[in-house]
């Protein structure tokens, strides 16, 4: 029998010293049975996997660890350094072990007695051989050598220390191809190994967290099924190891690695530190090596996702509640039992070590992600949990670990390396929500980066608080704002992150009261109460030289927020901002301010053109202000909008030489819409004048007060509306053909236009028919071609291809003889007095009865005008006014002279009107006679006539009443106004009518105001 590892020596020497030493055999049985009963029960494969780590970590190999039940016995095979005397001396010693301080995670060489749970007759076999123990053998020994050691043996009921006698495994069947070490467990009776490997099949992956140098456990069960636990490490140096594939992830620090656990393909990242006890109390407690690691589940993108509540790992679960993110695996000491944790310095000493391997692990968390390893405050779950967080919290709160955002310029270019320390929690600045994190991360140092699905939108503000970062207050962030300057799209990016506190913190608008305001002219304003937004936009309001105006804040359009609107900002659309007090001021006095050089005056008209564009409908109409706006003439001299016009306005051609009218700079012509220009009062056309409530001639019209003042001359009401066409003192003479033709289109595509020109009461048709010009006279004295019953006395107006009938009949051009003012009635009288002119006898009679009317309505005063030297007679022709008499009653003609009778009206008022007028006599004063008829008539009614009867009624005319005398042949004897006796067809007499044509009668009785009863 070969014995390569002395094992007999090794026997010899121990019953040596249980046959010298009558307690030794006690103390050997007492040891194992603590270890057994204690410590290491049921930690055989924990114990196995760090001698197989050990194994790995002589061999410089990641080592692989086999669990398998094989013919009823455990078997448990590893790779790595081989079995050589000096562990077998471990092995077999107890108090002995062939691991270096430093090393190793075993201790002492006394973990191998965990097997003892398992089995009374382990066997290791290894490359250079094998050793067996055997409770059986082991007591043959002991009962051989007879003495204090057999009766201790019998006083224990025959059941010795079984891991003190070795003997060798010659004969014994090599370890499994590519593993270098087994050991063979076969089974204590009630042990089942296929339950074993069932509890090796849950261990294996925390053992595999635990154990950098061992990458894998294959579990072998007596049911046939295999599971191959495998680690594979992103090169990260966890633990020292530096093996398997590299992920291409950032430098992380050292200690820390990022390892992929199959199957399931769960990712961990670890935090390493190991060591020996530097308190020499620790260090006499317990002399081992001390090791911890944090292990955090991760996402396949390096997202962590923590645990929650766990427990302690030792390095398989204990009965230690812990609430910390990561999971602890550490080589805390126990209690016998493996459920708690000793307490002592060695304890106190690893978990200290245990807080800084936590920071070294949040550091090794992406600082996007970080955030998520703060502590969430709570109660401790178990006393280690509450020394484990307080040392936790102590490391964190005097360390830099916390990510401070990048800014949003740089988020793109991100670096773990700028990055991974970060700041300490007091030098650190916690602003919620995230997105205001992000936003302000280049303008106040030291804010925490919100992270990505980690960040602080999912760690409780308490857990941040109870680190010692404080929280920047709104009110506290306005006035860090104060005076920043950045653009208004930045701004609006900061309000859209603030949006959402406004709703959370109910103080939040009265703390955001100072928010800076980016506005339109370049400046930043404090306070959003200030600020006007344009509900429009326009791009006048960013131009290259936008508005400054005093009172006047409009907020800059690419800052715009709703949250602003909620802070106060005033909402305004173009039409309120037009009206807004700066402007209408500003408009008002830019001509002036732009003569005397205190304001540029191009800004101001770029703004009001450019809301007058966002507007509808005659906005001049409702702000006649607007034409005070000072524009550049073709000179580039300031000029008021409504003393300007288009270059190629349709007036243009129309005005006098010297009209106050300039020309509008063609630049500006070019940047505005002709619609907008002529919106503020730069005229194309005529300008139009529309006012709801005059007050009185105010409107600076030509000769305004005199048509005012006629309204009072004529006892007319004064006008409640004032539409007016502008300007129309500025056509040349030589101009009216094509000025009316402008009006004519004036009027039929503006109402206001056509307003001002179809009112007969109105300035604008008052003015054309008093001064303007149609072949050097004014409109009235022409008529219209079709207005033929007037061709005696006026002539056709000669434009009717220039301006339409409708139009030249407003302005006065003729379709009758009406008599408006005292001119038409002095026209009127030369016309019928001029012998050139043939009218009509119904026409003459229609002017004398025009004429009176217009003396008996007050359009015309007799005393205003001198009586007229010649008159138009009955007879058509003209006669002097010396002779002539106003024929007041129509039955009075046969009684005058035909060539000096002037047709008059019939009704007495009208009749002493037009007498007044012309200065001559009453028929009815001049004439007398009596009937003389040498018969006297039938005196019969008026309704008894069949033929009288019959004509009212065709006339539709009242039958007159009474009675008349009819004659065959009437004869009056005149008296005045000369001697002599006349036939006559009817006479009135009496009272009476004489009758002698009974039609003639008729018509006279109709027409005269004297009752013929």
């Amino acid at each position: 029998m070969t014995d390569p590892f002395r094992t007999g020596s090794l026997r010899a020497a121990t019953l040596r010293a249980w046959a010298d030493s009558p307690t030794r055999f006690r103390e050997d049985a007492n040891a194992e049975e603590d270890l057994l009963l204690g410590g290491y029960a049921d930690r055989w494969l924990v114990e196995l996997a760090q001698n197989a780590a050990d194994a790995a970590r002589r061999s410089g190999e990641p080592g692989r660890l086999l669990v398998r039940a094989v013919d009823g016995e455990l078997r448990v095979a590893n790779t790595g350094a081989p079995l050589d005397a000096d562990g077998v001396t471990a092995l077999a010693s107890l108090r002995a072990s062939s691991k270096r301080d430093g090393e190793s995670v075993g201790r002492f060489g006394v973990g191998f007695a965990a097997v003892l749970g398992v089995t009374d007759q382990p066997t290791i076999v290894s490359s250079p051989g094998g050793v067996s123990f055997s409770s059986d053998r082991t007591r043959d020994e002991v009962r051989a050598l007879g003495g204090p050691a057999a009766d201790e043996l019998n006083r224990r009921g025959g059941r010795p220390p079984v891991l003190r006698l070795c003997w060798p495994a010659d004969h014994a069947e090599p370890p499994p191809d590519g593993y270098r070490t087994e050991v063979r467990m076969p089974p204590r009776a009630g042990v089942r190994p296929d339950e074993l490997c069932a509890g090796a099949d849950a261990a294996a992956p925390d053992l595999l967290l635990a154990l950098p140098w061992l990458v894998e456990i294959t579990v072998h069960g007596s049911d046939g099924r295999t599971v191959s636990h495998r680690r594979s490490d992103d090169g990260g140096g966890g633990g020292g190891v530096s093996f398997g594939r590299q992920t291409g992830r950032p430098t992380r620090p050292a200690g820390s690695a990022e390892v992929t656990l199959e199957p399931g393909g769960r990712r961990w990242l670890l935090a390493r530190r190991e060591g020996r006890y530097a308190e020499p109390a620790a260090a006499a407690e317990d002399p081992l090596a001390w090791s911890v690691c944090w292990a955090l589940p991760v996402d396949a993108d390096g997202r962590p996702l923590p645990l929650g509540e766990d427990v302690l790992h030792a390095p398989t679960p204990s009965d230690e509640r812990l609430s910390l993110p990561a999971r602890l695996l550490a080589s805390l000491p126990m209690q016998p039992s493996r459920r708690r944790v000793r307490t002592g310095p060695a304890t106190d000493a690893v978990i200290a070590e245990a807080a800084r391997a936590y920071l070294d692990l949040a550091r090794a968390v992406s600082p996007a992600h970080r955030l998520g390893l703060a502590p969430e405050p709570g109660f401790p779950l178990s006393e280690l949990d509450a020394a484990l967080r307080d040392a936790v919290g102590a490391e964190l709160r005097g360390q830099p670990w916390l990510p401070t955002a990048p800014p949003v310029s740089d988020l793109c270019g991100y670096s773990h390396t700028n990055h991974s320390r970060g700041v300490r929690p007091a030098d650190a600045i916690l602003v919620e929500p995230p997105a205001l994190a992000e936003a302000l991360a280049e303008v106040v140092p030291g804010i925490l980066a919100p992270g990505d699905g980690s960040g602080f939108s999912t760690v409780p503000r308490a857990a941040l608080t109870a680190l010692g970062v404080p929280t920047l207050a709104l009110a506290e962030l306005a006035d860090r704002l104060a005076g920043l300057r950045r653009p208004p799209s930045w701004w609006r990016e900061l309000y859209a992150a603030l949006a959402t506190e406004v709703d959370r913190v109910p103080s939040a608008r009265d703390e955001l009261a100072a928010l800076p305001v980016p506005l339109v002219d370049g400046r930043t304003v404090t306070g959003p109460r200030t600020v006007t937004a344009l509900t429009g936009g326009s791009a006048a309001l960013t131009g290259d030289r936008p508005l400054d105006l005093p009172g006047l804040r409009i907020l800059h359009p690419e800052a715009a927020h709703p949250l602003l609107i909620r802070l106060g900002v005033t909402e305004a659309g173009p039409a309120e901002l037009l009206d807004h007090p700066s402007i209408r001021d500003a408009v008002t006095t830019s001509v002036a301010a732009a003569e005397e050089g205190d304001r540029d005056p191009e800004p101001l008209a770029d703004l009001v053109l450019a809301l007058v564009a966002e507007l509808a409908g005659d906005v001049l109409a409702t702000r006649p202000w607007l034409a005070a706006l000072a524009l550049p003439d073709e000179h580039g001299e300031p000029a008021r909008a409504d003393e300007l016009m288009l270059p190629d306005a349709a007036i243009a051609p129309l005005l006098v030489p010297d009209a106050p009218i300039g020309v509008l700079d063609g630049e500006l012509v070019a940047r505005h819409p002709r619609r907008v220009l002529t919106s503020v009062g730069v005229l194309d056309s005529f300008a139009l004048l529309a006012d709801d409530e005059p007050a009185g001639p105010e409107h600076d019209l030509d000769d305004e007060d005199r048509w005012w003042d006629g309204f009072a001359a004529t006892g007319r009401p004064e006008p409640e509306r004032v539409v007016a066409v502008r300007d129309l003192d500025l056509v040349a003479d030589d101009a009216w053909p094509a000025a009316l033709a402008e009006l004519a289109r004036l009027a039929g595509a503006d109402p206001v236009a056509r307003a001002a020109l179809h009112d007969p009461d109105g300035y604008t048709a008052w003015w054309l028919a008093e001064h303007a010009r149609l072949g050097g006279h004014r409109p009235a004295h022409w008529r219209l071609p079709g207005a033929t019953a007037l061709a005696g006395l006026y002539d056709p107006v000669p434009l009717t291809e220039t301006a339409p009938e409708k139009l030249l009949t407003a302005i006065g051009v003729r379709t009758d003889v009406s008599v408006r003012t005292g001119t038409d009635a002095e026209d009127l009288l030369r016309r019928l007095a001029d012998p050139a002119r043939t009218p009509e006898s119904a026409l003459v009679w229609a002017a004398h009865a025009e004429l009176a009317d217009a003396v008996v309505a007050g359009r015309c005063e007799p005393d205003d005008l001198d009586p007229p030297d010649r008159l138009r007679a009955l007879a058509g022709t003209v006669t002097d006014a010396g002779p002539a008499v106003l024929l007041d009653r129509p039955w009075l003609a046969p009684a005058l002279d035909p060539a000096h009778a002037v047709p008059g009206p019939f009704h007495p008022e009208a009749a002493r009107a037009l007498a007044d007028l012309l200065d001559l006599p009453l028929a009815s004063e001049v004439v007398r006679g009596e009937v003389t008829n040498d018969q006297p008539g039938n005196v019969v009614s008026w309704s008894a006539l069949p033929e009288v009867v019959a004509a009212c009624a065709a006339l539709g005319v009242p039958v007159p009443a009474g009675e008349l005398v009819r004659h065959e042949k009437l004869i009056v004897e005149l008296t005045r106004p000369a001697r002599g006796r006349v036939e006559v067809p009817v006479w009135r007499q009496d009272g009476r009518w004489h009758v002698a044509d009974l039609l003639r009668g008729l018509a006279a009785a109709a027409n005269s105001s004297i009752s013929p009863g």
